[in-house]
């Protein structure tokens, strides 16, 4: 086994939204409000939230993440999933084919997604030169070990994801990190299988 550090993040709860989605849930026109850079290049926190409404529950002040997509898509931990009353697969983000659906409400209207409800499986984001440097392959899957005072543990099924836009970075959901006892930024140590 070969061992090299990660930057573990912790990814929160969000949506992806196409333009005509946005301009439903926000009025005609509207654009992506950027508040916040993430870690991948071009990628960013907005100012507009949405309400995702399940069968039992209601997500307040989901956070929509940019720029805009070609699918709109929600992103929630298990909890949040069954909180909302959601059957939401684990799934790579953007595939969300056959999977669960919910109503999503913006100041200026609502609209009913028949799929694009998932819980994200964890992964590593790396360029395609950083993952020559880690020496893994797209697609790959490895396990990472995080260290913390009282509950270190080590991710199983962690997979690899390589594009020339990405940059080295790993991303859990909230509830991975409070398995974990990690808030914040966080080191992990990718472990080959």
């Amino acid at each position: 086994m070969s061992k090299k550090d990660i930057l573990v993040e912790i990814s929160a709860r969000h949506a992806h939204v196409t333009q005509k989605d946005l301009e439903i849930l926000f009025g005609e026109g509207a654009t992506l409000t950027p508040t916040k850079p993430l870690s991948q290049p071009g990628q960013f926190a907005t100012a507009q939230k949405i309400d995702v409404v399940g069968s039992r529950n209601t997500l307040k002040c989901v956070t929509i993440l940019g720029p805009v997509r070609s699918a709109t898509q929600v992103e929630v931990a298990a909890t949040e999933a069954r909180t909302l009353g959601i059957k939401a697969p684990i799934r790579e983000s953007g595939n969300v084919a056959g999977s669960a659906g919910a109503t999503l409400i913006g100041p200026a209207g609502s609209i009913v997604i028949e799929e694009g409800v998932i819980v994200a499986k964890r992964h590593i984001h790396f360029s395609d030169v950083e993952a020559v440097e880690y020496n893994v392959q797209d697609k790959e899957v490895v396990m990472v070990k995080v260290s913390s005072d009282d509950r270190s543990l080590i991710f199983d099924d962690v997979v690899v994801r390589v594009h020339p836009n990405f940059k080295a970075a790993m991303h859990i959901d909230t509830d991975e990190s409070n398995a974990a006892g990690i808030s914040g930024e966080v080191m992990g140590e990718i472990i080959k299988k």
